[in-house]
């Protein structure tokens, strides 16, 4: 069996408290309930298996990459603060070699000037924006249709 890495950068922990109008009022145990019933619900639960982790520091999200990338197969991630400035995070993702899709919960876009730049998109295969916690799902359906 093999991981599905959901990983969630800084300030994702409050999610479901934090301006609730732009990110709701859903938490990040709520986002994995859902990926996980989805898995259940579509019948890949004897092939992936769903591993959550947020941090607010860059070197934990690291350590986490470097440490699961060998029995995982792909990533969603959803860097937060260091979507214009984790490097460091993005170098890990690319030496992991793993199938990622990067998420945000808003329209990173049509936000302020400094979000709307993010560093990941070149090296994802996918960038999905704007979703609410549905993207979340809409990440997940994307590598699974990519490996099936």
């Amino acid at each position: 069996m093999k991981n599905i890495l959901l990983i969630n950068g800084p300030n994702l922990n409050l999610l479901g408290k934090r301006d609730v109008e732009i990110y709701g009022n859903k938490t990040l145990e709520d986002v994995e309930k859902m990926l996980v019933e989805y898995i259940l619900k579509n019948n890949f639960n004897n092939k992936y298996r769903i591993k959550s982790f947020q941090s607010n520091h860059e070197g934990d999200l690291i350590d986490f990459v470097q440490s699961n990338s060998k029995d995982s197969y792909a990533i969603i991630i959803n860097p937060g603060g260091l979507t214009t400035v984790g490097f460091s995070l993005l170098d890990a993702l690319i030496d992991s070699k793993l199938l990622s899709v990067e998420i945000h919960i808003s329209n990173i876009h049509e936000r302020e000037e400094f979000r709307r730049n993010s560093i990941f998109p070149n090296y994802c295969f996918t960038q999905i924006t704007g979703k609410g916690i549905k993207g979340y799902e809409l990440a997940l359906e994307e590598i699974l249709r990519k490996e099936n």
